[in-house]
């Protein structure tokens, strides 16, 4: 990968993944630090995903007019001062202020996706989206760990400075290392003439309007929800489900975060392409669906250590397969100059479900309905399961 222009990409996702997981598993210690329930925990998650739901679309059409590298250097830097305020926070208020103002520059994994697809064939794009996978799972290996060791040591605002750190030494990659204008695989003559006619619609109408209105893209969108809802749910809720089931503290919290890391790191660190080319990305996304829906649904009754261990790693699994095979169906259901947009349509759908999912896991738990937490989580992933043993109707045309 040396020489790959999905080098600069990677690097910069990565320092941002990483970034962002020291923060993840330390905000339901620090919200409930400043005496927040275990609802008010979930509200503090969605309130980065309010933000985002309104950024996501903007910034994914400004990306696609404007240029990827100058959009995702403005969404770094809104990081970046949102983990800063966050360090420096000394009540409850200031964590949604930091949460706040990341969430309405959030757009670095949708452009960094759309960046992907700028420079890969339809036919390498599952494997390409893999290095998104590898960037989460290191980063949820390294992150996690480190925020407890932090945490504990220095107090709660230490990950949140380290956080800041890496954001901006990712906007130093990024600002130093990203081509400007990625290079574009050349396009096959059919997709070249339909160049025109999509180019004339984006920018016209709604964009949820404009991809829902289409039946191929549609199912994919819906897939993707249903992953980021199950998702979201299981990891809004995980670290006060640990605190309660299993009494772990952030550093227990952390290093269990940072085994589902590993397990997805591995997947997608080299079995991914392996695994797209022999099963394909539908059975692939279905496979990971159903893998979801049995590790989240038993483990809200899980009550022993090594069944929590291998219930996290059957839904690691699942997850790591699912994000790339179903980013990859999504963005070869629509025409190249689309992908920023229907990515950016796609994030708003992820921060819907970051509302949703830690919401409705943090009125669980905080009623003691572990059980019900997991179960609800594997209802989402279920969900996907049906539509993608649903078949594509006759004359929909299919991706190439």
């Amino acid at each position: 990968m040396l020489r790959s222009p999905l080098l600069p990409i990677f690097l910069t996702v990565f320092v941002d993944v990483l970034g962002l997981t020291l923060v993840l598993p330390l905000l339901p210690f620090y919200a409930e630090h400043f005496g927040a329930s275990e609802l008010m925990v979930g509200v503090l998650a969605a309130s980065y995903a309010v933000c985002q739901l309104i950024s996501g679309p903007i910034l994914g059409r400004i990306s696609d007019r404007v240029g990827r590298k100058p959009t995702l250097l403005a969404s770094q830097t809104g990081t970046f001062l949102g983990f800063l305020v966050l360090g420096s926070a000394g009540s409850l208020s200031m964590l949604f202020v930091g949460r706040i103002i990341d969430g309405l520059t959030a757009g670095n994994l949708t452009i960094a996706q759309a960046y992907i697809s700028d420079v890969t064939r339809p036919e390498e794009r599952t494997r390409a989206f893999g290095l998104i996978g590898i960037a989460f799972g290191s980063g949820f290996l390294l992150g996690p760990a480190v925020t407890g060791e932090l945490a504990s040591r220095f107090g709660y605002g230490a990950p949140a400075y380290g956080a800041a750190a890496l954001s901006l030494l990712s906007i130093v990659l990024t600002a130093t290392l990203l081509p400007a204008k990625p290079i574009v695989p050349a396009a096959s003559p059919d997709a070249a003439a339909a160049a025109p006619a999509r180019a004339a619609t984006i920018g016209r109408g709604d964009a949820f309007r404009r991809y829902f209105d289409r039946p191929l893209p549609r199912r994919r969108l819906l897939e993707f929800f249903a992953f980021t809802l199950s998702f979201s749910t299981l990891i809004g809720g995980l670290a006060l489900f640990l605190e309660r089931r299993f009494a772990f503290g952030i550093k227990e919290t952390g290093y269990l975060y940072a085994f589902s890391g590993l397990i997805g790191g591995s997947i997608q660190g080299g079995a991914i392409g392996r695994l797209a080319k022999r099963y394909g990305e539908e059975r692939l996304a279905l496979i990971g669906f159903g893998a979801m829906a049995v590790g989240y649904g038993l483990l809200g009754v899980a009550s022993a250590l090594p069944t929590l261990l291998v219930l996290v790693a059957i839904g690691a699994f699942g997850s790591a397969v699912v994000r790339p095979a179903v980013t990859t169906l999504l963005t070869k259901s629509v025409g190249r100059d689309e992908q920023g947009a229907a990515l950016g349509v796609s994030q708003s759908l992820a921060s819907i479900s970051q509302i949703v999912g830690p919401i409705s896991a943090g009125w669980l738990i905080e009623h003691r309905a572990l059980a019900a937490y997991g179960l609800m989580a594997a209802s989402f992933a279920a969900i996907g399961v049906v539509l993608g043993l649903q078949k594509i109707p006759v004359g929909e045309p299919v991706e190439s």
